[in-house]
């Protein structure tokens, strides 16, 4: 379930693994990395806390969470982990069913669900489990991250139009969000949609450019100069420059059963966009992606998170594209980060009172449009139209459901989307290609060979309960229509066999063996396959000698053997 293949070296580093090979000579490298995504981060994990209903310095406190713990136990030289505007609004929606935003009860029970997070994510590296990542397709996860910009764009909008919140159902919210327009105040639309030009501006000249602090920076200016905050522009306030101890949230027994449902969606959202950024950004492209390592990383730091009552962390691609970009050489960069922000917070905290809430709106709704991948959505649309319908429905269900039951069938939908391709499957028919060896499957447009007493077919997936009764029906019927004397089943695509698929396999073979039709396995090159073979008993029905390397080994020895007499199975 994993693709990583760590060397003879790595049980040496336990710890620090992103550090290995780093010499004094990358310093400045990630001196100058380190500051940049200091630069990007603060405004961003700002936005993000305000996202979820937190105050401004927990988004710190997740930042130097998710940095730190990942720096200690993840492999990615690069990857930034921290607050991050995917997973907020899930778990912030979750949360609001149990608790008041805002409230010392939310708090408690973000920092717990950050903690059951962190565990389930230790858990997936620990036993290797990095297949659970692909739970959701590329369809599911454009259509989520559609519907979670949605929900980012709804929930913003309010700050940045100068008006209440409204309560209920998004599609609610934006109707009413429509009929109070004319109410809205002009210097936060000012402020809110400037950041917005602003950071777009900054990031087509270059992502090195910290567009969203300059723009921060000068909203703040404009707000003090211009005394906005007497004319209806609400703004941050003081904020604490205290860092918390650690510490277990105290919740009951039901509060941590209810959160751990969430917790396993969120789990399952970070375990896929850390994959993805891991793979995407691998620290020696010459080598497969650690991504079990990194899931500890990435649980290091949720549950770091909780005990300094913060929430949960998740891997950030274009953070860890500007690390990339900055040419940082390791994780230094990130903990260099993180130490500017807990300066920050210890000594500047009083810098942050007068930045605008519309401002903080502005950087959260350039990144909903930025995670919208329009052009994914065009080619999918293009090449298939059914995926495309698969967005569709992902992206509607995240809008219209809350958005937690949107995610659970978002995943839902990508797991019957799998399993729906999978029964798909059917018996196919080989020929020959002329003047060769090789049997191919057959195809209206290319000619090939046939014989009119031999049958070579194949299944073009793994032969498991979803798909054989169909495989079973299939072959019975090819052999009630053709009645070949020689049955050959090139099984180059059966990379896995299950005790169902063992047993229609068996029945197959048994009406072979009654009939008087000689049925052979070609191309079993799968270990897993091969091993159920052993392991279902497949060879008391099958002699070992009716299986063979190739299609043509096998046409060579069993015709001859059909030529000297009827075959004894």
């Amino acid at each position: 379930m994993t693709e990583q293949s760590p060397d003879d070296g790595d049980h040496h580093w336990p710890m620090l693994r992103s550090l290995r090979g780093w010499r004094i000579s990358a310093l400045p490298a990630d001196l100058a990395a380190g500051l940049t995504l200091a630069a990007i981060a603060i405004p961003e994990q700002m936005a993000t806390a305000k996202l979820g209903g937190f105050t401004p310095e927990t988004g710190f406190f997740a930042f130097m969470a998710g940095s730190l713990g990942f720096a200690l136990f993840g492999a990615n030289r690069f990857l930034s982990c921290g607050a991050d505007s995917t997973i907020t609004p899930i778990f912030a929606g979750g949360l609001a069913l149990l608790a008041a935003g805002g409230s010392p009860e939310y708090g408690s029970l973000a920092a717990g669900l950050a903690l059951l997070v962190g565990v389930m994510l230790v858990l997936a590296g620990g036993f290797r489990l990095g297949g659970i990542a692909n739970l959701l397709s590329v369809p599911v996860t454009v259509g989520f991250l559609a519907g979670i910009a949605v929900h980012i764009i709804v929930s913003q909008l309010p700050g940045v139009l100068g008006l209440p919140s409204p309560s209920g159902p998004t599609l609610e919210r934006i109707v009413t969000l429509a009929g109070e327009l004319g109410k809205a105040n002009p210097y936060t639309i000012i402020i809110g949609f400037g950041v917005l030009a602003t950071v777009t501006v900054c990031e087509r000249i270059s992502a090195r450019i910290p567009g969203a602090l300059i723009a921060l920076a000068a909203s703040t200016l404009f707000v003090i100069a211009a005394g906005l905050e007497t004319r209806g522009v609400p703004v941050i306030g003081e904020i604490s420059g205290a860092l918390p101890m650690p510490s277990v949230p105290l919740i009951g027994p039901e509060q941590w059963a209810k959160l751990v449902p969430l917790a396993f969606l969120i789990a399952v959202v970070v375990m896929v966009q850390t994959s993805a950024t891991t793979r995407s950004f691998p620290s020696d492209p010459s080598r497969p992606a650690d991504v079990d390592r990194d899931f500890l990383g990435a649980g290091a730091g949720s549950l770091l998170g909780g005990l300094f009552g913060a929430f949960p962390v998740n891997a950030s691609p274009p953070r860890t594209g500007i690390v990339v970009e900055t040419g940082g050489r390791s994780q230094l960069a990130g903990l260099l980060a993180a130490v500017i922000v807990l300066l920050l917070v210890l000594f500047g905290a009083r810098l942050l009172a007068h930045v605008p809430e519309a401002a903080l709106g502005g950087v959260l709704l350039f990144v909903a449009l930025r995670i919208i991948r329009v052009s994914q959505i065009v080619s999918v649309y293009r090449a298939s139209k059914g995926e495309f319908l698969l967005i569709v429905a992902t992206a509607a269900a995240i809008v219209v459901l809350p958005i937690e039951q949107g995610v659970a069938l978002g995943i839902a939908l990508s797991l019957l989307h799998g399993i729906w391709s999978t029964t798909r499957a059917h018996l196919i028919a080989f020929e020959r290609v002329p003047e060769t060896t090789i049997w191919w499957p057959a195809h209206p447009q290319i000619k090939g060979e046939v014989l009119s007493d031999i049958a070579v077919v194949g299944f073009q997936a793994p032969l498991s309960f979803l798909n054989a009764t169909t495989f079973r029906a299939d072959l019975q019927h090819m052999l009630r229509s053709r009645k070949p004397r020689l049955v050959v089943f090139e099984a180059s695509a059966i990379v896995e066999i299950d005790f169902t698929a063992a047993q229609a396999l068996r029945e197959v073979i048994r009406l072979c063996n009654e009939a008087g039709t000689i049925f052979a396995v070609a191309r079993l090159e799968s270990l897993r396959a091969q091993a159920a073979f052993e392991r279902f008993g497949l060879y008391d029905v099958l002699p070992r000698d009716r299986v063979f390397h190739s299609v043509d080994l096998a046409l060579r020895k069993l015709q001859g053997d059909h030529q000297k007499g009827p075959a004894t199975l």
